[in-house]
């Protein structure tokens, strides 16, 4: 059976969730965070090391402002609220992405880090105002000013995931079969499922029942 160390989530689907069941997109959001909380006790009972979730892309800008201050409201409520219980579970979170919020977020962000800074038993890493294109370029720059060589180690080393092994695994929820700018260097080689439920109707079941398709799956890596 395949040894799962690291899965990647692209949550997908809490406004559409919202919309059908609430008539609000934030609703669903909301929802979304308790599915979330349910995912982190699954992975911890897993043993799984990491779990890497798409909160917030570079894209995500684009909606309606009263959606990404509602968003943003219930990321400082879980801040303040679960912080210190996720600490008393051993659990460590790393922001992937460029902290541009308002300085009350990028506070507790920071301090939510420090604090986390050396649990062992889960990392947590949330992607906020993240994009994985824009990171590669930023490696290469970083390459380029320390005048080193160009090369697949050099380039992890730079990139906002260094010291963080690759994800085995990468689901996306939503029925909506793309990346969309998210870890494009790290899943080279993860395996994908794509999911037909929206993120608040992802549950526990279907979580396990992935995890155990991925450890019956004949991983060659290139070879035969």
């Amino acid at each position: 059976m395949n040894p799962l160390n690291h899965v990647a989530i692209i949550m997908d689907g809490n406004g559409r969730w919202g919309l059908k069941y609430k008539n609000s997109r934030n609703a669903g959001h909301k929802v979304g965070l308790n599915t979330v909380e349910k995912i982190i006790k699954e992975t911890i009972k897993n043993r799984i090391n990491f779990l890497t979730l798409f909160a917030f892309s570079t894209e995500n800008w684009k909606r309606p402002k009263k959606e990404i201050n509602y968003l943003f409201g219930l990321l400082e409520n879980f801040l303040i609220n679960r912080i210190e219980d996720l600490h008393k579970q051993n659990i460590k979170l790393k922001i992937l992405g460029s902290k541009k919020f308002s300085p009350k977020l990028n506070k507790l962000l920071r301090n939510s880090e420090r604090k986390t800074l050396n649990n062992t038993k889960l990392q947590i890493n949330l992607a906020l105002n993240y994009g994985s294109k824009s990171e590669l370029i930023d490696a290469f720059k970083r390459i380029k000013k320390n005048k080193s060589t160009i090369t697949e180690k050099n380039l992890s080393r730079n990139l906002q995931t260094k010291n963080i092994p690759d994800p085995d695994l990468l689901i996306r929820t939503g029925n909506t079969k793309r990346l969309s700018n998210f870890l494009l260097w790290q899943l080279a080689y993860s395996e994908i499922f794509f999911e037909k439920k929206l993120w608040p109707a992802f549950n526990v079941k279907d979580y396990n029942r992935i995890i155990k398709e991925y450890k019956l799956i004949k991983r060659n890596f290139g070879r035969i």
